[in-house]
């Protein structure tokens, strides 16, 4: 399904966090297409490098463990020295491995933020003297519908989501005067190939059918195409939302 264009974006440095696979990769696919230039990060380094060359000019990757925060910053530094200040940040990247909580040390609690959560912050405020300096930006923080609905064996994923939320609002609200704008975006179940390796099955996606008001399938783009409104301006008086894409889950 071909897309609607925002001419808007044409020629904005964007940096997405977790772009070589899954949503991330059509992150930086429907950018890319929309004519800016996009840096992204993942550990996944042979796909983030075949994603790059695949793409060609205006794309820049570097191999990076998020959790590590002086990597971090030091990547969205390079990145835009390498493209030009940083205008529009998808904070991506997440890990949702299920787990028992009462099973859960405390030490695999903060890894689990350490992915889920802190990178939102340590890119945005990375990025936003940037911004700032521009004129503005949009910072688009990648939630999920689970941090409404509360499944059990996904404690630490909820929490880290649930905080998102609020983290965007809160700080919608401290840089909304430098037209800093930062909205958040929850998916809801994502058909992407971690999702059929392994917890997509007849019986899971039948149970899920019956819980949405639309039967198709979400896919990675669906996701994109939400975040491409959010980062335009088209979407220039919206801030502290969270715009919600889960087929109408009833």
């Amino acid at each position: 399904m071909e897309g609607a264009t925002y001419p808007s974006l044409k020629g904005r440095t964007v940096f997405v966090t977790g772009g070589a696979s899954g949503i991330g990769e059509s992150f930086v696919t429907q950018f890319h297409a929309q004519g800016c230039k996009v840096g992204f990060v993942d550990l996944q380094e042979d796909a983030g490098r075949a994603l790059a060359a695949k793409l060609g000019e205006r794309t820049w990757f570097r191999r990076c463990d998020v959790t590590d925060v002086a990597a971090l910053q030091a990547a969205i530094a390079e990145a835009a020295q390498a493209l030009g200040p940083i205008t529009v940040l998808i904070n991506n990247v997440a890990n949702d491995t299920r787990h028992e909580a009462a099973e859960t040390s405390i030490e695999a609690w903060r890894r689990g933020l350490a992915v889920n959560l802190d990178p939102a912050f340590v890119a945005s405020t990375a990025v936003y003297p940037m911004m700032k300096a521009a004129g503005g930006g949009s910072i688009v923080n990648v939630s999920s519908i689970n941090a409404l609905w509360g499944p059990a064996h996904m404690a630490t994923y909820v929490a880290a989501k649930g905080a998102i939320n609020s983290l965007s609002k809160g700080l919608a609200r401290e840089w909304g005067p430098h037209k800093v704008r930062v909205n958040a975006l929850s998916p809801g179940w994502v058909i992407t190939e971690r999702q059929l390796e392994l917890w997509l099955t007849p019986e899971a996606e039948a149970e899920w059918r019956e819980q949405v008001a639309l039967k198709d399938r979400i896919y990675p783009d669906d996701i994109a195409r939400a975040a491409l409104f959010l980062a335009s301006d088209e979407s220039r008086m919206m801030t502290g939302q969270n715009l919600v894409v889960d087929a109408g889950r009833l």
